[in-house]
């Protein structure tokens, strides 16, 4: 061994970076993969004789009766309504239940007087309550509204004051001894460490107001992704029933995707 060279042990390698912190990787071809299997196997089943058609209809036939139902117009005129239904309704119940989270997460007098009577609530079924909010509201477009909000609402009220005692105090801490202010605290130690669980409370939210959307819509409703459902229900054509069935899928799959992106785009500092 020549002289100055350290052995061959202490030479330096290179080591794979272990820091990643489980941070997940898009797999997206994963369930675009998962849901073209299963459609498969749905297809198979029912023209071999293996799926009744009174149990299950053939997927190439949803598709078609899909097509119909878009080359008539039809769609959009069941869509629409739903589709403003549904955000006038979450948006107000998820605004509501966020500002009243926070609320409830910074001051213990809020907490004390609102925790008690949004667990009174919160286990309540939202859709029992449809002719109540009919009674108040009457039959139209207004009832629709109350039942998304008010079911949008607690969830999220939940979610949010959750997550604002699950910021870690130490930070809280560490800002009180750099002399920070309670509001700036608030706006650049609470606010952005709770907003993970806030976002994640928004999925289960909207997916309970697309839920209440289906229930709403019927109950007094000539258009809509509700009433369509359940016309066909009431004819058992499976066929247009398994159309509505893959239109609320299909807009959950939407809603979450966009959530996502505003995950990623609000929350970049995690990465």
């Amino acid at each position: 061994m020549s002289e100055g060279m350290p052995p061959k042990s202490a030479q330096s390698r290179q080591v794979d970076f272990r820091g990643g912190g489980f941070a997940p990787k898009s797999r997206r071809w994963v369930g675009l993969a998962a849901f073209i299997v299963l459609i498969g196997l749905a297809e198979i089943g029912t023209r071999s004789g293996f799926i009744t058609p009174l149990t299950l209809p053939k997927p190439s036939d949803v598709g078609a009766t899909f097509v119909e139902l878009y080359q008539s117009g039809l769609l959009w005129k069941h869509l629409f309504p739903s589709l403003s239904r549904l955000a006038v309704g979450a948006t107000l119940g998820a605004s509501a239940g966020i500002g009243v989270g926070i609320l409830i997460g910074l001051f213990s007098y809020i907490r004390a007087g609102l925790v008690p009577l949004v667990a009174a609530i919160f286990p309540i079924p939202k859709i029992a309550l449809l002719p109540l909010f009919v009674i108040w509201f009457g039959i139209d477009e207004g009832s629709k509204y109350a039942l998304i909000a008010f079911g949008t609402f607690t969830p999220t009220v939940v979610a949010t004051y959750g997550a604002v005692d699950n910021v870690d105090r130490t930070l809280i801490r560490m800002g009180q001894s750099f002399g920070l202010s309670w509001m700036s605290i608030v706006r650049k130690i609470v606010l952005p460490g709770a907003m993970p669980g806030i976002l994640s409370g928004l999925r289960i939210s909207i997916a309970i107001a697309i839920i209440l959307l289906v229930a709403a819509e019927m109950l007094g409703a000539q258009y809509g992704i509700g009433a369509y459902i359940l016309e066909a229900g009431s004819l058992y054509d499976l066929e247009r029933l398994f159309v509505g069935v893959v239109i609320l899928s299909i807009l959950g799959v939407t809603v979450s995707a966009v959530i996502s992106r505003i995950e990623r785009r609000i929350l970049n500092w995690r990465t």
